[in-house]
């Protein structure tokens, strides 16, 4: 049974790293902006969870909503504050330093609140799980929930963008957003729409994240966020169902080569794949190589 127990506690991981791709894949496909912070807005929405649940005691679903609120809030503000006025006259190499010193804020500031001990974090999900085959294989309830998030954010995420008219919008300043402005469309709102749902998952995922793996500490979002970047190139950046395939094929090999190969390499396995794939097609399992013409 350990194969089989590899490979859903593969699929959970996978579906915790496409769940954070999703954000990247969302602001680079509409702003092609890579929010290099966002696995620091993880860590901030563990941190709310973790104060309602274990300082305050008041629940752990207030304790999500209030993170995915809070969350939400200190995407668009980033988006606003820090990206926006990057976004038209700024090269490549500002936007991403710009997003290391956001990165590196919100590190620092968690320190100060927070202090650099490990938390003890409190599952969210109270289910234990179910047993299969006579009792061989467990697979623990917040296994389960994190497999059925992922897939219901994903089908939810597809029905916003092809039914609903800010779904449309996003999809017109993708394609081109001095067409998207000529027909009306509001194009800093529609990003910083981006900015907000990106960053409401990003909540969800430190939830689901830190319930499987549960300790806490302000840098608790850094590798899951390089990781699920990863994920997203794997799937084809700017695509949203190749951010649920890169996370989830992701997942299972780190899995996979922490319990079959090494702990210790399973890391540099993971990265390995991101220069292979840049390597053999470039654009990703599902994106497309689009030519800019002269």
């Amino acid at each position: 049974m350990s194969f089989l127990t590899s490979l859903v506690n593969g699929l959970s991981l996978g579906s915790i790293y496409a769940i954070i791709a999703l954000g990247y894949t969302m602001v680079y496909g509409i702003a092609k902006m890579l929010n290099f912070a966002h696995g620091d807005f993880i860590m901030v929405g563990c941190y709310i969870i973790f104060t309602f649940v274990s300082t305050l005691k008041i629940g752990a679903v207030p304790g999500i909503l209030v993170a995915i609120v809070l969350c939400t809030v200190l995407g668009v503000a980033t988006e606003r504050i820090a990206y926006r006025p990057l976004r038209h006259a700024a090269s490549p190499l500002a936007v991403l330093i710009t997003a290391i010193g956001v990165s590196y804020l919100l590190e620092n500031a968690a320190l100060l609140i927070f202090g650099a001990d490990t938390k003890s974090f409190t599952s969210v999900i109270g289910w234990t799980g179910i047993d299969l085959f006579g009792g061989q294989l467990h697979i623990q309830g917040v296994t389960i929930i994190t497999i059925l998030a992922s897939v219901v954010i994903l089908v939810v995420l597809q029905a916003f963008i092809h039914r609903t008219r800010n779904g449309q919008a996003m999809l017109a300043v993708a394609q081109d957003q001095g067409a998207a402005i000529l027909m009306g469309i509001d194009v800093n709102k529609t990003i910083s729409l981006t900015f907000a749902i990106g960053s409401g998952l990003a909540a969800v995922a430190g939830a689901l994240l830190c319930s499987a793996y549960p300790s806490l500490t302000p840098y608790t979002g850094a590798m899951p966020g390089i990781k699920a970047f990863v994920a997203a190139v794997l799937g084809g950046i700017g695509s949203i169902p190749g951010a649920m395939i890169g996370g989830l094929v992701l997942g299972i090999i780190e899995i996979f080569a922490r319990t079959y190969i090494s702990s210790q390499l399973s890391d540099a396995i993971v990265f390995g794949i991101l220069v292979i794939v840049l390597l053999v097609k470039p654009a990703g399992l599902l994106g497309k190589i689009t030519q800019e013409k002269v």
